[in-house]
């Protein structure tokens, strides 16, 4: 039963552990804000105090288990549980894209479209790719990347993903390489370790659907130029004890969009910049592929 939660959430052993443990805390906590709750009520026992006490709980259990899944770091999860629940109570029916024949007819449902930015060697790409290898529901499309040498595009021609290369000026000051992305029929966007701002005109034409992973807990160590080894640096030179990393949604500033996960690590004595890198990159390559397909499942 465990393995099998295991494959349909994606996640890691440790996180469908700190996940149950949310549910069996919210479900403790919910059945105790019920009955205090009802205590407090003019209701005598029986059939009242029953329906009562299930009406309690249906409306507290949300509450309960989004308020716990926040210091146990499930609140992406939970939050995304809750939706479809909640769109399977309300009727609703899910968004679906379909694929359309040339003459307009439709067939089947076709699987979310990703764009994947990188700028270097494309770990996280990779990691990403690996996790929706075999889906129905999403299909990485299309790599997008400024330099022409970069790893990024071995793992495209090994994975067979169309390369879009891209130039500073189309990209700032034309465009934005947009046809590209509808002629694709890219619905989101990832970005893997692409070090350039994105254009407002990319993220008006994707709004909330584009998202960054950055190797700091920010709103620390953020902003132009903070990004790899020059994070690191920053967070040792300071001091700190712990950092992180952060997947956040992209707006027109750097590093600034609405954060959607942390996870966080230890600073061990004796780190430098490179034994940093690679507990972090540990931490997104765990935590960067869950996330987005939470967010494309929401």
């Amino acid at each position: 039963m465990l393995d099998g939660l295991q494959k349909k959430w994606k996640v890691s052993g440790v996180r469908l552990a700190l996940i149950i443990s949310t549910f069996a805390i919210g479900g403790s906590l919910t059945g105790y804000a019920g009955r205090r709750i009802l205590g407090l009520l003019p209701i005598a026992s029986g059939w009242p105090w029953i329906l009562t006490y299930i009406v309690l709980i249906t409306l507290l259990w949300p509450i309960a288990v989004i308020l716990v899944s926040i210091p146990m770091g499930q609140f992406g999860f939970f939050k995304g549980y809750l939706r479809k629940m909640g769109a399977r109570i309300g009727g609703r029916k899910s968004k679906v894209k379909m694929q359309k024949s040339k003459n307009g007819e439709t067939l089947l449902p076709r699987p979310t479209s990703i764009a994947l930015f990188a700028s270097g060697a494309g770990s996280n790409a990779q990691k990403i790719i690996d996790h929706f290898r075999g889906s129905d529901s999403v299909k990485v499309s299309l790599i997008i990347c400024n330099k022409p040498g970069a790893g990024v595009l071995d793992i495209a021609k090994r994975e067979n993903i169309p390369v879009l290369l891209i130039e500073k000026e189309r990209f700032f000051r034309g465009d934005s390489y947009l046809p590209e992305l509808k002629q694709q029929q890219i619905d989101f966007i990832v970005l893997a370790g692409f070090l350039w701002k994105i254009p407002t005109a990319l993220i008006q034409a994707y709004p909330s659907r584009i998202v960054n992973i950055h190797p700091a807990l920010l709103p620390l160590y953020g902003g132009k130029g903070m990004y790899g080894r020059n994070v690191h640096e920053a967070v040792l030179a300071a001091g700190d004890k712990e950092t992180g990393i952060t997947i956040h949604y992209v707006d027109e500033q750097y590093d600034h969009g609405a954060a959607i996960f942390q996870a966080r690590c230890p600073i061990q004595p004796g780190d430098t910049a490179d034994t940093l890198a690679h507990r972090i990159h540990l931490l997104e390559h765990e935590h960067y592929p869950r996330v987005i397909a939470e967010i494309l499942s929401a």
